[in-house]
């Protein structure tokens, strides 16, 4: 279908203020851009109970955590959704994903722990992977600490989160913990060489494109090679069998939509319960735009009521 008219009018708005793409900038403006749109896309983000910032012990030094409550006295442990933001593991913040992490918390019902990960290319791959596994070892060691239950866990992300969170299953898998009942997984990058038809397709410079793809992972990667290993690339692990359930979560006009849609059918083949969701009409980075569109506060709301069927 065409571009959604509420996303339409958001390209409009750029084409008309001159808006240079996010990857012809310099890091430190392409940063403050990425932060100052999201902000202004995602609406008055909700109030919660309660919202602490941690830090801990990360391989590179001090980690900084975001802990989300939601309102009310539980008289049980909560459940808890590990969240990782988006940014092309260049761009992004724990201010990046607030507001999803509001909406999630609030509608799952849940503890939500925001992980601030290294950038790239300061800090290249795999570093943003080694502060994600720090990170959810030491949030589930002590959950209880956090009114979590650390039998009821999911991770989270979108785009480069997505990927995170996927690498994170992975070496979940491998190593035998922390245990996860969900992965969510929101337009994920899942593969480095993707030369899919939606990256082919789309070039609009107004856009997420197949440029910007291709930026982010020129700064994320110190060596191309890298791309090839499965913590960079999940759609190229050997297996993916014995990974828990997952929501796979798409867009149209995304150049990342066939390898998030790959990655769900290759899930489903090794015996993952997989429910696949595309938007049509909507570009990529719609999930945290809820504040200019429908589509995104409606994918919000998708994915809540996924994790609080699994965390139940």
């Amino acid at each position: 279908m065409p571009l959604h008219p509420q996303a339409e009018a958001l390209r409009r708005q750029r084409a008309a203020a001159g808006t240079p793409p996010l990857y012809t900038r310099t890091l430190a403006e392409a940063r403050a851009a990425d932060l100052a749109e999201i902000r202004a896309a995602a609406g008055n983000p909700e109030p919660v109970g309660s919202v602490a910032e941690l830090t801990v012990d990360g391989p590179g030094g001090p980690l900084p955590l975001r802990v989300y409550r939601p309102a009310g006295e539980a008289a049980e442990q909560l459940p808890l959704l590990i969240y990782l933001f988006g940014g092309g593991w260049v761009l992004g913040s724990l201010d990046t994903g607030d507001a999803i992490c509001r909406r999630l918390t609030n509608a799952v019902g849940c503890v939500t722990v925001s992980v601030g990960y290294r950038l790239a290319p300061e800090h290249p791959f795999p570093a943003a992977v080694h502060d994600v596994l720090a990170a959810a070892d030491r949030v589930v060691a002590h959950a209880a600490d956090l009114g979590a239950d650390p039998g009821r866990i999911a991770v989270g992300g979108d785009s480069a989160g997505g990927n995170l969170a996927a690498a994170l299953t992975l070496l979940a898998r491998e190593r035998g913990g922390p245990a996860l009942r969900h992965q969510l997984l929101v337009y994920p990058n899942t593969d480095h060489a993707a030369d899919t038809p939606s990256v082919r397709e789309h070039d609009d410079p107004l856009l997420f494109n197949r440029r910007s793809v291709a930026w982010y992972w020129g700064h994320y990667l110190a060596d191309p090679a890298d791309g090839a290993h499965p913590l960079a690339s999940p759609l190229r692990a050997p297996s993916l069998a014995g990974l828990p359930p997952a929501t796979v979560i798409t867009a149209e006009y995304d150049p990342l939509r066939d390898e998030g849609e790959l990655y769900a059918e290759a899930l489903r083949a090794a015996g993952v319960p997989v429910e696949l969701r595309r938007y049509d009409g909507m570009p990529h980075g719609f999930f945290a735009m809820s504040g200019v569109l429908d589509d995104g506060r409606a994918a919000q709301q998708y994915a809540a009521d996924r994790l609080r069927e699994a965390l139940r």
